[in-house]
């Protein structure tokens, strides 16, 4: 069984489960799409794979 996703699909991060700020992730052709959980009509965040790279590269996630 496998941790990752199908492409397409929205998922929550593993950071947010207990938390009151989450967003959720889908992964697409070329890059991925950034929401927020609470509100999953609302704006979409999407980035091409090398921006998706470079800020989980960037660690500000983490803090």
């Amino acid at each position: 069984m496998s941790n990752i996703p199908p492409v397409g699909q929205w998922f929550k991060s593993s950071r947010s489960e207990h938390a009151s700020a989450c967003v959720e992730i889908k992964f697409e052709d070329g890059g991925v799409a950034v929401r927020d959980s609470k509100n999953p009509g609302g704006p979409v965040l999407n980035l091409d794979g090398e921006a998706w790279d470079r800020f989980l590269d960037s660690g500000i996630w983490e803090r």
